[in-house]
């Protein structure tokens, strides 16, 4: 058992063999249209104009010079004039937008936003990407491509999109000596690399198309467990050198900085904010960055979390530290992004704590500080309620940190498509200005109208010619950049566009992937944590099942037990106003909702509550039958993925084919795994037996707790 489980991990990080299809073009493959859209196409577009010289603009041209030749299967000419049929792209500022009859159009076109029309031009068919400005254009350019590549017809185009959010992130988790934490792809793309050799410099821009084709505007380079060497001139050099090759694609880069900085690089005394020196160094440092980089974007910093040192060091607030930085960057229009991942050893329920922080600051910080809040209230569990801070902190913006690295749900080694994830927490009511007042609302300015909107999404990205580790995880990055994008976007609207982009058009291969997409991560659910079940995976490397887990010296909140709560009265955390009182930090009548068991969610219910083990479910089972049912189901859905994987074989190339299966292998044995481990387990508290409808659980207990992998950090 050991044995295959260690494989199974370890599998993660083999780099998958080089050929033809081996993941590295992404969704920006560009292979040949079907022969009549072909046809019908090469008489719309014969050639493609793009007057505008910024390199913005010009990676526009760039990437359509690239994809319309082999879409279309005929060069295609570049021209500067409207003299045959083509496409055209510009800003509104160029004179085509008025002789096109669209600049009135543009006029109320929002930041970065487009326009796609069909326009009649001296009686010669155009298709017209317009921009506010040549990020806009960019923006436009490729979701004209995605249209093509899906299949969609040009004839009567009529798109007019902005984005939901004007500040679109990946943080990366990466560290300066090239490892990446909670990175299941191989090695960092920025960090002990030689930043001058081709194949890097080929994968940075390729990183740069590929998000530019979704609508990121800005990735943070290092982890967020920053090194004050950060912010030495030996690596701000090599950051500008990364800036320059972003920059034509309208990306800005961002720093996580360590709060120590100024001590350990600067030799002050400490790293007080409200020491003037220590003001002085973060300006000083600030105003060499912008000599540098002049776009750059700011700080994502993590302060008085998990050890990492903070203003709280010294006596002082989150917001005195977060305002110390922003006067810092202000005078070159940075921003500041300060975590609220902050719990310290208290006898509070540790889901109680950011909210209990952050929500006195409400109003206290400086209007280019962003506070940036998981989605849920512990740490990006397979699914969390969101986080009550949303919707609570009026005053001050505050931006989503989603995660698109699977760190609790497989590594790389599980299919766990997250969209569904994202929209159950985006989509989620907070009620903070009564009924449809959605977290994304509450992000977006549609409720609270803040100077800044963001939202970021930690990275999956590694050096792995497949750049996930798995190919399918690809859909994650893709999926978190287009709701990035637009948050109205269904989950079912991203994985058509995925799949058709990324293996074919074709029905019967795009209708089964994307079914089996859509079930996923509520399988990955029912396999690990069902009910509301969380943080009951494996000590410090978080894969596989450990609800046992006991460690000297570790703080209770880092174990399980202090998560399930399991005993011979029952499963789950309390939460109520008779426990935890957690459920007081979200708006009524959400709060009512969850302090009630008979009409919590039954997918929150172990969250909330601590409930007997024949406690009656609406399936009319007990809590112990219908946690036996869930573990079954998702074990039994991931062999029914296999089933429909195995059925792509002939219509999927043969590499990745090959590549996904394997995976879905080790997800089934995985699946099984966390059901005997976690059934086993429990059954030592519940003392019911398992019903013969089910199957029997093939391993021991005793060996099952025998396994133990040490692969990472906290973070």
């Amino acid at each position: 058992m050991r044995k295959f489980m260690l494989i199974a991990i370890l599998v993660a990080t083999l780099a998958p063999r080089i050929n033809a299809e081996n993941g590295y073009r992404l969704w920006l493959r560009y292979e040949p249209l079907e022969t009549t859209q072909q046809n019908a196409l090469k008489e719309r577009i014969r050639q493609v104009v793009i007057p505008e010289q910024s390199s913005v603009m010009q990676s526009a041209a760039a990437e359509l010079t690239k994809a319309l030749p082999a879409m279309l299967q005929t060069p295609i000419q570049r021209a500067q004039s409207l003299n045959a049929p083509g496409i055209v792209v510009i800003t509104a500022t160029h004179p085509y937008a008025k002789q096109l009859g669209l600049r009135q159009d543009m006029s109320t076109l929002g930041e970065e936003g487009y326009l796609l029309r069909t326009v009649k031009h001296q009686n010669k068919m155009m298709v017209v990407v317009a921009g506010k400005n040549d990020a806009g254009a960019l923006y436009g350019t490729y979701a004209l491509l995605r249209l093509l590549q899906t299949g969609n017809d040009l004839t009567n185009l009529n798109v007019r999109e902005a984005p939901s959010f004007a500040h679109r992130l990946l943080n990366h988790w990466d560290n300066l000596n090239g490892t990446v934490e909670r990175g299941y792809a191989g090695h960092s793309i920025w960090w002990n690399v030689n930043l001058n050799a081709d194949s890097i410099i080929a994968r940075h821009e390729d990183y740069a198309r590929a998000n530019a084709s979704i609508g990121i505007n800005g990735t943070v380079l290092n982890n967020v467990n920053a090194t004050p060497q950060m912010l030495t001139s030996e690596y701000l050099e090599k950051v500008a050198v990364i800036a320059g090759r972003l920059r034509p694609y309208h990306i800005k880069v961002y720093l996580s900085i360590n709060f120590s900085s100024p001590k350990e690089l600067g030799g002050i005394e400490n790293s007080d904010p409200l020491n003037p020196q220590v003001a002085q160094w973060w300006k000083e440092k600030a105003t060499e960055i912008y000599r540098l980089i002049p776009d750059f974007g700011g700080f994502l910093v993590k302060a008085n979390s998990e050890g990492l040192p903070g203003p709280q060091d010294y006596g002082r607030t989150h917001a005195d530290g977060a305002n110390m930085l922003a006067d810092a960057l202000k005078p070159h229009g940075g921003l500041v992004m300060w975590r609220a991942f902050v719990y310290n050893p208290t006898p509070e329920d540790r889901a109680k704590q950011a909210y209990s922080e952050f929500k006195p600051l409400d109003g206290q910080f400086r209007d280019n500080v962003i506070v940036q809040v998981k989605n849920g209230p512990i740490d990006f569990q397979p699914r969390e309620p969101f986080s009550p801070m949303f919707g609570a902190m009026e005053k001050t913006p505050l931006m989503m940190e989603f995660q698109i690295t699977q760190e609790y749900l497989g590594h790389s080694n599980h299919l766990v498509y997250l969209a569904p994830m994202y929209k159950e927490v985006l989509d989620a009511d907070t009620y903070c200005k009564g009924t449809g007042s959605t977290v994304a609302k509450t992000l977006d300015g549609s409720i609270y109208p803040h100077q800044h909107t963001a939202i970021a999404g930690v990275s999956n990205i590694g050096r792995d010619a497949n750049w996930c580790g798995h190919d399918i995880a690809q859909s994650n990055w893709y999926a978190y950049g287009r709701l990035a994008w637009n948050h109205q976007l269904t989950s079912e609207q991203i994985a058509d566009e995925w799949v058709r982009m990324t293996f074919s058009n074709q029905a019967e291969v795009v209708t089964p992937i994307s079914s089996m997409m859509m079930a996923s991560h509520q399988t990955c659910v029912d396999y690990s944590m069902p009910l509301g079940l969380h943080h009951i995976m494996g000590w410090d490397h978080h894969y596989g099942p450990e609800p046992w887990t006991e460690f000297p010296g570790a703080r209770a909140d880092w174990l399980p037990q202090y998560y399930h709560q399991a005993s011979a009265s029952g499963l789950g955390f309390d939460r109520t106003d008779k426990g935890s009182n957690a459920t007081a930090q979200y708006a009524e009548p959400l709060r009512s909702q969850l302090n009630d068991a008979t009409t919590c969610p039954e997918g929150y219910l172990l969250w909330f509550h601590h409930l007997p083990w024949d406690y009656p479910m609406k399936s009319g089972r007990t809590l112990w039958h219908e946690l036996i049912e869930r573990y079954h189901v998702g074990t039994n859905n991931v062999r029914g993925f296999q089933r429909t994987w195995d059925s792509m074989e002939g219509m999927v190339d043969a590499e990745r084919f090959k590549a996904v299966q394997y995976k879905l292998k080790i997800q089934a044995r995985d699946a099984i795994w966390w059901r005997d481990a976690c059934l086993l387990y429990f059954q030592t508290f519940s003392k019911r037996p398992i019903p013969l409808e089910y199957e029997r659980p093939i391993h021991d207990l005793n060996e099952l707790k025998q396994i133990k992998l040490d692969m990472g950090h906290h973070n």
